[in-house]
């Protein structure tokens, strides 16, 4: 028997030591996540706090000693130039539209289109948000939609902004690059510097005076909405065509005072029934690819 026992704990301890020894191979090693390297975090994936040129640091004037009075001077314009609250940027695609003519003022939303705007101004309703501003681009498609949703959730129409730079357009070229969509390199410079000064405009940080969380929404267009969630959450702007949002959907971020960007939803259509989501143009009405 004892010999038995001497046997089974020499081949017990023969095993764990091989298995043992095949588990510090690197050949066999599994990290728990691709994250768990020593490769240092490459500059592009750093966050730039004053990406809105908006960080209280670069307003205030820098101290020119170490002296009390120039520290308390600093620390006192800081305060003053520090945002206390969020603001929310709620993001509307118009609804489905038709695609005939040659101008914008022939592209009206389809009966399914008024329906999914329709839908949309419901779920904002539903919300029971206090919306502070309203914009929407100038195109048809997106003041149709923007008429909709403003019955829906009882603001007054008269106040509503309406905004060229938010117009559809090709914001910059897309990586990777796709072959039914290819826009003159003139349409980019063109779009894009209109879409980036859209987005300076109304991406930012609360101003310091600022004094409860604020809520904008806009309506605009599915170019635009996606190059926005890029900028914003400063991902490369090229990724803009990686991502699918469909019609009247519901895209939501929010800027910290601090300065950070969180996304809440991303083309969310979930409350509308899916019989009724689309993201394309219908195909018996369209003049482009």
């Amino acid at each position: 028997m004892r010999k038995f026992t001497a046997f089974a704990c020499g081949t017990g301890a023969g095993l764990a030591a091989y298995y043992f020894q095949k588990l510090r191979d690197p050949q066999f090693a599994v990290q728990n996540s691709w994250t768990n390297s020593e490769t240092p975090v490459r500059d592009c994936a750093l966050w730039d706090s004053n990406w809105d040129f908006r960080d209280p640091k670069s307003l205030v004037k820098p101290q020119k000693n170490d002296m009390p009075q120039e520290q308390n001077r600093y620390n006192s314009e800081l305060e003053k130039s520090l945002p206390k609250y969020a603001r929310h940027i709620i993001l509307i695609r118009h609804g489905e539209y038709l695609d005939v003519g040659n101008s914008d003022e022939t592209h009206h939303l389809t009966d399914r289109g008024r329906l999914q705007a329709k839908y949309t101004g419901k779920r904002l309703h539903e919300l029971g948000i206090k919306w502070d501003k309203v914009i929407a681009s100038n195109m048809v498609r997106a003041q149709e939609t923007a008429d909709i949703i403003l019955d829906e959730i009882n603001y007054d129409k008269a106040k509503m902004k309406h905004c060229s730079f938010l117009r559809e357009g090709a914001p910059i070229p897309p990586q990777p690059p796709v072959g039914h969509w290819k826009p003159e390199a003139s349409q980019f410079y063109r779009d894009g510097a209109r879409i980036e000064a859209a987005f300076r405009r109304y991406f930012h940080r609360a101003y310091p005076d600022q004094e409860k969380e604020s809520y904008t929404l806009i309506v605009g267009h599915g170019n635009v909405i996606r190059y926005f969630v890029c900028r914003a959450l400063q991902f490369p702007a090229e990724a803009w065509l990686r991502i699918s949002i469909n019609h009247a959907s519901i895209t939501w971020l929010t800027i910290s005072p601090s300065g950070n960007v969180s996304i809440k939803y991303l083309g969310d259509t979930g409350f509308m029934p899916a019989k009724h989501l689309t993201n394309r143009i219908p195909r018996d009405a369209k003049n482009v690819v």
